[in-house]
């Protein structure tokens, strides 16, 4: 059956997850299109294609016992050295975040793995481009704002393209689905949050 990359994050919703990714893309980012806007819980994981219903079944345990939350974002910050990476920071809910990805990678869980750095919960609007590049995506947001209710997250599976694709949605509370927040695409399939950042 083979493996599949599996990814968790909450998207940002209208106007401003779409405003981000046009953001994203004027500084030269060429992942931007295929990266809607969104705050990572799980980065890009490979998994055992068999294990998807697990997955789907340990995530929705985790939703149930979550609740709706605000989340806030506000300026600019980056992990530049050690990463190449421009984020808008999280300055509401990010606790809420790290409580949520901590559930996603629990051990009693499918989806256990070790990050690479310590989790810090942000929306990447520049990686991996030209410092020249980073430091634009850094200035011209710095005073950015945005705000909304998160009331759940997705589960995303990446594509031969290279493109993220939402698979379910996961409401707090076990709530109706429909939580994660739209976002304007110009890929023919729904595409989701890159991971990797």
């Amino acid at each position: 059956m083979g493996t599949v990359t599996l990814g968790v994050s909450i998207a940002v919703p209208e106007p401003y997850g779409s405003l981000l990714q046009e953001r994203r893309a004027s500084f030269g980012d060429p992942a931007a299109h295929g990266i809607p806007t969104h705050v990572t819980l799980l980065p890009p994981t490979e998994v055992d294609a068999a294990l998807l219903p697990a997955v789907e079944t340990h995530l929705a345990q985790v939703a149930s016992s979550g609740r709706s939350f605000p989340m806030r974002l506000s300026g600019t910050g980056t992990f530049r050295p050690l990463s190449p990476v421009v984020f808008v920071q999280v300055v509401e809910g990010a606790a809420a975040c790290a409580w949520l990805q901590k559930r996603v990678r629990d051990t009693s869980g499918p989806l256990v793995r070790e990050l690479q750095f310590p989790y810090h919960p942000h929306v990447t609007v520049a990686h991996g481009i030209s410092e020249e590049g980073m430091d634009r995506a850094y200035e011209e947001l710095s005073e950015y704002e945005a705000e909304w209710a998160c009331a759940g997250f997705a589960l995303y599976e990446q594509g031969a393209d290279g493109v993220w694709r939402k698979l379910r949605e996961y409401a707090f509370g076990g709530g109706a689905a429909g939580v994660v927040p739209a976002q304007n695409s110009p890929v023919d399939q729904p595409a989701a949050p890159s991971l990797r950042s």
